[in-house]
């Protein structure tokens, strides 16, 4: 299955989970995942949570900043993919 993203609605959430400034994402969602394709605007950042129910997998595609991770900060770039297994906690700056 090809997911289309230029055919799913962009959102822009502000303070994304707690974080400062805005979220530009496209988001898949069906009964079993929801894959999203975001951006952060420049000096914005995603607040930091605890994955729950879920993991999540963040393929960075373009730019560098830092991922919080389990109380880590963890430098990321270009290519890079930074993992947060559920039960544990991250945020994006």
């Amino acid at each position: 299955m090809i997911i289309d993203y230029k055919d799913i609605s962009e959102e822009i959430l502000t303070k994304f989970k707690g974080g400062e400034g805005t979220l530009i994402t496209r988001n898949f969602i069906d009964a079993n995942n929801k894959i999203m394709m975001s951006r952060l605007a420049p000096g914005s950042s995603s607040g930091y949570h605890k994955h729950e129910d879920s993991s999540e997998i963040v393929y960075i595609i373009d730019g560098n900043g830092h991922f919080l991770y389990d109380d880590k900060i963890e430098n990321f770039s270009s290519g890079d993919v930074h993992y947060c297994p559920m039960g544990h906690s991250h945020a994006m700056f």
